[in-house]
């Protein structure tokens, strides 16, 4: 549904003229506004941003820096290309050891859904691992920050090693 909303966000915006726009459609703001709900963790958010003026100041500096260097075209292209990703099918051919990262607080990937943990299953050596929130967690963002989850890598690497 993110995916969908970011991209009629874009394409039912009048300045986006079937991607000929003159300058960046209004509609990339909304999806950007879309973008950093779903991205976000609630209680970082708080903690980091606890007053409205706070708040108001992140998010004006959020729009400011991804206005200047996304092309709403490009987000099209990126959204839609993930629309019908699906591993399933194919999951039960890995026989490599793999191991899917998720943090609860992780609004893109809910864990509460139990996706993860069920297709993993399929997967001969397959192991999932949640990470509670914490103050080092940020939601989906968790996956840039190595540092939440490298000890996990590190067994991974470590099962690989073989």
């Amino acid at each position: 549904m993110m995916r969908k909303m970011i991209m009629d966000s874009i394409r039912t915006d009048p300045e986006w003229m079937n991607g000929d726009y003159k300058q960046q459609p209004r509609g990339l703001r909304a999806a950007f506004d879309i973008l950093l709900i779903m991205s976000s963790s609630p209680l970082q958010m708080q903690k980091e941003y606890p007053t409205r003026d706070k708040a108001d100041s992140y998010v004006e500096s959020y729009m400011n820096n991804r206005m200047a260097t996304t092309d709403a075209n490009d987000m099209l292209y990126a959204f839609d290309a993930s629309r019908n990703y699906d591993p399933s099918p194919k999951l039960e051919q890995i026989k490599v050891p793999v191991m899917f990262i998720n943090s609860a607080d992780d609004l893109i990937n809910p864990p509460e859904l139990g996706i993860a943990e069920q297709q993993i299953r399929k997967v001969k050596n397959g192991r999932f691992v949640l990470l509670p929130i914490t103050d080092q967690t940020r939601g989906h963002g968790t996956h840039t920050l190595a540092a939440v989850w490298k000890q996990h890598l590190a067994e991974l690497l470590a099962a690989s090693h073989h």
